[in-house]
């Protein structure tokens, strides 16, 4: 595994390029811009992580197009994973835009959906989702998932956690762009850093929403 020394200021370009350019002809072209300025330095990023968040999965750069309208075959960022549990981890993405940086659980069962709407219910482990939540915002993280319109059935309206118990999916994460650490060795501690942040919200989700 190459050294990690940050990654690339051409990464987001190549994704500029490719939005413009997404065809099978392009990417066998600049096929080793990818690896060069993406993926090499994305594995190197996430193997001296490894030892903090566990072992990560880098997402295949191709699209499933079988039931999709859209049928370029690329994605137009590439993000990858260092899972805590199935469903629950931590979370980095390049793309045209640059940096993202997230956490939480981004897809959920119903039987951890019942976990889940169970434990914000009580009063311990509900209080505290929503001090991390409130800790994140402040910080500057977006707090988002998949959401209802109203309050599940079974629990009141005026719920003290109503806007929790919405989510049926949950995570944070910041947008970065292209800091200037991005393209320095630094960018591993910086996004540890930001991950440790997003640790207890991982815990929490791990916790109370496992499989």
């Amino acid at each position: 595994m190459n050294t990690f020394d940050g990654i690339p200021a051409g990464a987001s370009g190549f994704y500029a390029d490719l939005e413009q350019n997404n065809n099978r002809d392009w990417w066998l072209e600049h096929k080793a811009r990818y690896e060069t300025l993406v993926r090499e330095p994305l594995a190197a990023l996430l193997a001296e992580l490894e030892p903090r968040f566990g072992p990560a999965k880098i997402f295949r750069p191709n699209r499933d197009i079988r039931f999709s309208q859209d049928k370029s075959p690329y994605k137009t960022a590439q993000g990858a994973v260092a899972s805590f549990q199935e469903g629950v981890g931590y979370y980095v993405q390049l793309s045209a835009d640059g940096l993202l940086v997230a956490a939480g659980c981004h897809s959920i069962s119903p039987a951890q959906l019942a976990r889940f709407r169970n434990s914000v219910d009580a009063t311990g482990t509900g209080e505290s989702l929503e001090k991390i939540v409130h800790r994140l915002t402040h910080a500057g993280f977006t707090v988002e998932g998949e959401r209802l319109k109203t309050v599940p059935r079974g629990f009141p309206r005026e719920h003290p956690r109503a806007e929790l118990l919405k989510y049926k999916s949950l995570s944070a994460g910041r947008e970065l762009g292209e800091p200037g650490w991005l393209s320095t060795p630094g960018a591993a501690e910086e996004v540890g850093g930001l991950w440790e942040q997003l640790r207890p919200l991982v815990e929490w989700m791990g916790r109370h929403a496992s499989p």
